[in-house]
């Protein structure tokens, strides 16, 4: 274990690094462990010119390679699932539904494996690692069970005279041809939100991950594709698509793409939305998520949640606590709840089981979220714990006082950073909330039910959750931001709502 960071201590030295590491051996044997050179592109494994290393962030080893696409077989790939769309869409339900159950299972046998390559992959802390798989695995489970709810109903349209002698109703129909493009930290789970309810849908569907994070996306389509062939399905359905900007430009303007969902920043979720218009956007994008201390709050139980709700993926999650606003009768005794708590923090080695802060994606990010407690410091922010390195990792950090206009408080800082401020009253706490062009999920902590129905009706956000942290996401839930946090909503069922549209019936009689 490091030894945590206080005001004025001395960087540490990093920890004695641990041998390269190996990709696991207990993977799904579909993908080879070696350089592929080849990317699930059409009916088949296609070569790729390229290749690139895929880095271990906690000491920067290289532990495999990784095929990379290009705006080529980008348009390869969106010109098959065109062709695939009617195949897809005419797929029947008991197909659907045996493929989206076959991938649960197929990915709960290999879980032990998909965590240890995430860990490598992401350098998350295991036991996130861990919680990443079954997540993974619930939602293609909930996306089987959602396949047979995909209907319409009946109109009554001789409410209106002209419907007079008419009969009416509609069905869901699938949009078409979806581009899903999943951000570096949750790989595998955001890949399944993306693919698994389109499949459920009956949309053919383009995945591509981030660059830093392509091997667990590889190996879940990998298994993906086999349960379609297994079931008489086209394999090309789902396909993956590694790259740049560039790769990712070129899928999400394709003509023959009906809806992109994309999970990322809201800079890039924005440019997005306005290069891929008219097709249809799903965006779930970033925040800077707050929890609301009342005063009659259980003190410690808020204090867990802060360390545990700041902390969980090293603090890179877009609903991880990152501004904590507590009434002024109480931040006092918060902030000391908190000290006492930060210390224990274990900061170190993903691989570690203890640890629970380990060294972000890679270390431009880690040098731009210190330049942002370095600049809050500067604007007039108290350091009450942390601020510096330790190794490769950034110490588990709270600031009080961040003032407004610094990007600490602000922006999403996407990393172990937490900012306390104190306010007088409950209102004062909803207006700092409302004040952030976010609105993801923010949480309140109250013994007080008036209080916490306050909360849902004033807080502007996509969810409000009560006495737990703002990072509590069900799958089964509508999952979603409003404001620069997005549009539209994830979740298996909600999802496929988004992925299909209303097709009407009209018969005169």
């Amino acid at each position: 274990m490091s030894a945590p960071l206080t005001p004025g201590s001395p960087v540490p030295p990093p920890q004695q690094p641990q041998p390269p590491p190996e990709l696991p051996r207990n993977l799904p044997q579909e993908l080879p462990r070696e350089v592929t050179g080849s990317l699930p592109v059409g009916e088949e494994w296609v070569p790729t010119a390229r290749c690139a290393p895929v880095r271990f962030p906690y000491d920067g080893s290289d532990f495999a390679v990784a095929p990379v696409g290009d705006e080529a077989l980008a348009e390869r790939a969106a010109d098959h699932a065109a062709g695939l769309r009617r195949q897809v869409a005419k797929l029947p339900t008991r197909v659907r539904r045996r493929v989206l159950a076959g991938v649960a299972a197929a990915l709960a046998e290999v879980s032990s494996g998909m965590e240890d390559l995430l860990v490598l992959e992401t350098g998350k802390p295991r036991a996130d690692c861990r919680t990443e798989v079954v997540r993974a695995v619930a939602t293609w489970e909930a996306a089987a069970d959602e396949v047979s709810h995909v209907h319409g109903e009946t109109v009554a349209l001789d409410g209106l005279p002209s419907g007079d002698g008419m009969t009416g109703f509609w069905t869901r129909r699938p949009v078409g041809v979806v581009v899903g493009v999943a951000g570096f930290n949750y790989p595998m789970m955001l890949a399944s939100h993306k693919i698994a309810p389109a499949l459920a849908a009956g949309c053919p569907v383009i995945v591509k991950p981030a660059p830093q994070t392509p091997l667990a996306t590889l190996w879940l389509v990998a298994l993906v594709r086999e349960q379609l062939t297994a079931a008489g399905a086209p394999a090309g359905a789902v396909q993956t698509v590694t790259g740049d900007a560039g790769v990712g430009r070129a899928l999400t303007t394709h003509p023959d793409v009906a809806a992109v969902s994309f999970t990322g920043s809201a800079e890039i979720g924005h440019r997005i939305a306005r290069e891929a218009a008219p097709r249809k956007v799903v965006l779930e994008l970033g925040s800077n998520a707050a929890v609301v201390v009342a005063a009659d709050a259980d003190l410690d139980a808020a204090a867990d949640a802060v360390v545990r709700g700041g902390l969980y993926a090293s603090g890179q999650a877009c609903i991880s606590v990152q501004r904590v606003i507590a009434v002024e009768e109480v931040a006092g005794e918060l902030e000391r709840k908190l000290t006492e708590r930060l210390p224990r923090v274990v900061v170190g080695d993903p691989r570690d089981p203890d640890t629970t802060v380990a060294p972000l994606i890679d270390e431009a990010s880690t040098q731009r979220v210190c330049s942002w407690i370095d600049r809050a410091r500067a604007a007039g922010a108290r350091l009450v714990h942390g601020g510096g390195r330790s190794g490769a990792c950034i110490t588990p950090t709270l600031l009080a006082g961040v003032p407004d206009g610094e990007p600490a408080w602000d922006e999403e800082i996407f990393g172990p950073v937490m900012c306390l401020r104190s306010v007088p009253d409950l209102e004062a706490a909803y207006a700092a909330v409302n004040a952030s062009r976010y609105g993801l999920h923010a949480a309140v902590y109250t013994r007080d039910l008036g209080t916490a129905f306050d909360a849902v009706e004033e807080l502007d956000v996509g969810g409000v959750v009560v006495n737990e942290v703002p990072g509590y996401r069900c799958d089964i839930a509508p999952y979603g931001g409003v404001k620069d946090s997005g549009v539209g909503r994830e979740g298996p069922r909600f999802a496929i709502e988004e992925l299909t549209v209303t097709r009407m019936a009209v018969f005169r009689r």
